[in-house]
């Protein structure tokens, strides 16, 4: 058993796990936010008790998918250091500042809107409310964005420089390595592919109930958002794709 022995080989395996079921639930939370805010905005305008409950459904779902997501998120980010010391050192000057960003500007501002959709559906209005369901959506993409700069970065690395002893890289222009080569190409991909997974998503919910014969209205419902969601992002997906 010299695998058992082998701390590189166990590391990755461990860090390919917490990854794996990491980008199952993350993703997933980023593409449901944009139904729960559809759905949250169908209830602000029609104030009827079946799109109330819809709304509140997606609420529970994304919920699930953001607090597996931020638990598992927490072992990756600890394992950068556990798992790759060495690595962390070498480039902690540049990906760890995408990183602190995306907590301290995304994340914060997902957890502080999703604690008023849990908490604070009768305690504020209704506009209110509807726009907290879209910033929810819109720190999770946010939070995308941080981490995908500090990905690509690693792909196509730029504005930082080797220090004087060669022992880190060191930034010299957080813009340029924010919004190096591959950014914008990789970020428009992945969050347009995580639109498709939430519509997708969706509609094996509506789908579930209807081969069950329950819950017909909410399920039609959801199968249409889902479907024009899927549709629009699948033709978006064409392009960014392509120039991926």
């Amino acid at each position: 058993m010299d695998m058992l022995s082998d701390v590189a080989l166990l590391s990755r395996i461990q860090f390919a796990l917490t990854v794996a079921y990491h980008f199952i639930f993350v993703p997933l939370s980023i593409g449901l936010g944009l139904i729960l805010a559809i759905f949250a905005t169908k209830y602000h305008r029609s104030r009827s008790e079946a799109d109330g409950n819809a709304m509140r459904f997606w609420v529970r779902i994304f919920t699930a998918t953001f607090a597996i997501g931020v638990a598992t998120g927490i072992t990756m980010e600890f394992s950068f250091g556990t798992n790759w010391a060495d690595y962390s050192r070498f480039v902690g000057d540049i990906f760890g500042a995408p990183l602190a960003a995306e907590a301290l500007f995304a994340f914060f501002l997902e957890s502080v809107f999703l604690g008023v959709l849990l908490f604070g559906r009768n305690k504020v209005s209704s506009l209110f409310y509807t726009v907290s369901a879209w910033l929810v959506w819109a720190g999770s993409c946010l939070s995308a964005l941080w981490i995908l700069i500090a990905n690509s970065w690693m792909q196509t690395p730029a504005g930082a420089e080797l220090a004087a002893d060669g022992s880190k890289a060191v930034i010299t222009d957080f813009l340029a390595a924010a919004f190096n080569p591959s950014t914008l190409p990789r970020y428009t991909h992945v969050v347009v592919a995580l639109l498709i997974l939430g519509a997708f998503a969706s509609l094996a919910v509506g789908a579930w109930y209807l081969l069950r014969g329950k819950h017909a209205d909410f399920a039609m419902k959801t199968i249409r958002v889902g479907a024009v969601v899927g549709i629009v992002a699948s033709c978006a997906l064409i392009v960014t794709a392509h120039s991926s």
